[in-house]
């Protein structure tokens, strides 16, 4: 008795027929869900059986995605956001420390320093609001740039996380801006500032918001802000008004992301994501208007100032009148934040 051979093509009676992605490949599996046939090569595990490529997709897309508190996809990557913000302001510091006239030690001398650095009447005498960001960049020795990296490389990566990298970059620099408006609106107009803390201490705030929502023990963080603010106002030389407003600002701009309520969570929807975006703008806003109204009373009671010297017969400076009055470091001490 001799056997018979297989026929070529697809047969039902041998139960084998060809994989519909690859139809010389023959094959007794069919997935589980529309009943394909598949090669061991398109073969997905599922709970039962197998599923075709197709269908494993579908089924991912249709999946949907989980969201943080403040709508950012929940998914664990790199915090990148904060490590270029660390490595910027290493680079500024180093480029500050090693330019010409500076050092490591002391690096106020440099031509970048007295640029970038924070001082209310060059501000509003010169119209030059970069200062109120670039600022936040600047650090005024080795053991202040330490302190805050250290601080931001802390607190920032959990905080990115939880708020994906663009909401977190706005509450960072809109905590750096807040703080740099408060010292522009209550502060010395001749004393210049400098230092990331408003920006951190913007963090120190959205994290405790955060941590009131999300019903974490806050006992350690409130521990750590309360000792932050008892050497903001007892040790001399350290910039009260920008850590009060970079975490005032930094309050405002989480609970923006929150949707202004600490109760009843707003749904993940793509309402909440136009009251962010509104509200972010609204807080950049007002602080923009406070700044044009600011520098503008700074810019008049200076003209002021000059023009009762001019009659005093007492001859001012011609070009450097806001410098000397600004900017004459040898008679301020550089306050940080």
């Amino acid at each position: 008795m001799q056997p018979t051979q297989p026929p070529a093509g697809p047969d039902p009676y041998y139960g084998f027929a060809g994989c519909y992605r690859h139809p010389d490949r023959l094959t007794g599996v069919r997935c589980v869900r529309c009943d394909r046939p598949i090669c061991p090569e398109c073969q997905r595990p599922a709970s039962v059986g197998f599923q075709c490529p197709d269908d494993v997709r579908a089924g991912a897309a249709s999946v949907r995605q989980g969201r943080t508190v403040v709508g950012a996809p929940a998914r664990t990557q790199p915090p990148y956001v904060t490590w270029a913000l660390i490595a910027g302001n290493i680079v500024v510091y180093l480029i500050t420390g090693l330019g010409p006239g500076g050092s490591l030690i002391d690096n106020t001398n440099t031509a970048l320093f007295r640029d970038w650095e924070l001082v209310p009447n060059v501000v509003g005498y010169q119209h030059d609001y970069l200062r109120l960001v670039t600022a936040a960049f600047l650090h005024l020795g080795p053991l202040h740039i330490f302190l805050n990296m250290f601080a931001l490389y802390t607190i920032g990566p959990p905080l990115e996380r939880v708020m994906g990298w663009w909401r977190y970059l706005a509450v960072y620099l809109l905590g750096a801006l807040g703080g740099s408006v408060a010292i522009l609106l209550f502060g010395d107009v001749r004393q210049p500032v400098v230092g990331a803390s408003g920006a951190i201490f913007g963090l120190f705030a959205a994290a405790l918001v955060l941590s009131r929502i999300v019903g974490f023990n806050t006992r350690l963080l409130v521990i750590t802000i309360g000792i932050n603010f008892v050497f903001t106002f007892s040790v001399p030389g350290i910039s009260k008004l920008g850590h009060v407003g970079g975490f005032v600002l930094g309050g405002l701009a989480t609970l923006a992301l929150l949707g202004w309520t600490l109760g009843s969570r707003q749904p993940l929807t793509d309402r909440l994501r136009t009251i962010q975006l509104a509200s972010l703008a609204g807080l950049l806003v007002v602080l923009v208007g406070l700044t044009l109204w600011r520098t503008q009373q700074i810019r008049t009671d200076l003209l002021r100032q000059l023009d009762g010297a001019a009659a005093s017969s007492v001859r001012p400076p011609s070009s450097t009148a806001v410098d000397e009055a600004g900017e004459n470091y040898s008679g301020v001490i550089t306050a940080v934040e």
